[in-house]
């Protein structure tokens, strides 16, 4: 039951980080909440590539819906054989991991070049063009290079704290759903159930049987003296009488 806990509580993590991601790429195309700059295409290149609605977000959602729905899951068979349906659910959801893996490592890979790139923006000559390109995002570390920036304002903040945050939760997305892989991989291959309890009861059960056909066994050989074959009594129904 644990390799089933530990994937509900990955996939509830996974929709609140998928939830964030998508927050975080609508936000980026209103740069202090105007619409402007999206309608006349003054927005960084990286954003128009959905990084966070798809990759960390859309795609995210459906193996987390399908982790959370693991422990609700009965064992209805696989393969022909009943007691494997955990076993090939856990697996399933190995495949599913790799779908997250898949839509985060792509989020994690677009808002690392955005932040590399930083925002598009106005100059002090009314040019719009990617102002710190040529810097290879040293102007994340350099706070004073941001005023290069006129238009819009705050621009670089807003820029730099939207892909941060896409960053961050991919990463931790990727992170998750690597997870995720492992522990679908062992309990889909050691068993379903890892309970010490049900382990122990398993083996006291196994012993219990094991004395128990000694026992019958040294009774049966008990009650027949050497040589003497095994007796067979027949019980007949007693006819009734005329």
């Amino acid at each position: 039951m644990c390799y089933v806990k530990c994937a509900r509580y990955i996939g509830f993590s996974l929709v609140w980080a998928a939830v964030f991601c998508i927050v975080a790429n609508v936000l980026l195309y209103f740069p202090n909440g105007e619409t402007k700059y999206a309608t006349e295409g003054h927005l960084s290149r990286f954003v128009w590539y959905f990084a966070g609605i798809v990759g960390g977000g859309l795609l995210m959602l459906l193996p987390a819906f399908l982790f959370i729905r693991l422990e609700e899951e009965d064992c209805c068979g696989c393969c022909g054989y009943e007691n494997y349906g955990k076993r090939c659910s856990m697996l399933s959801s190995v495949l599913a991991a790799l779908i997250g893996i898949t839509g985060s490592g792509y989020c994690v890979i677009v808002a690392s070049l955005g932040l590399a790139e930083g925002p598009k923006c106005s100059d002090a000559n009314g040019v719009w063009n990617y102002t710190f390109a040529s810097t290879e995002g040293q102007y994340l570390l350099d706070s004073s290079m941001w005023s290069k920036c006129y238009e819009p304002k705050h621009i670089v903040e807003w820029h730099v704290t939207l892909f941060s945050i896409l960053l961050a939760f991919a990463a931790i997305e990727f992170i998750l759903c690597l997870i995720q892989v492992i522990n679908g991989v062992l309990g889909g291959t050691c068993g379903y159930c890892c309970s010490r309890q049900q382990i122990n009861m398993a083996i006291v059960s196994w012993r219990l049987s094991n004395q128990l056909d000694i026992f019958l066994s040294a009774g049966c050989s008990s009650n027949q003296s050497p040589g003497q074959e095994p007796s067979i009594t027949v019980i007949r129904e007693a006819s009734p009488r005329n």
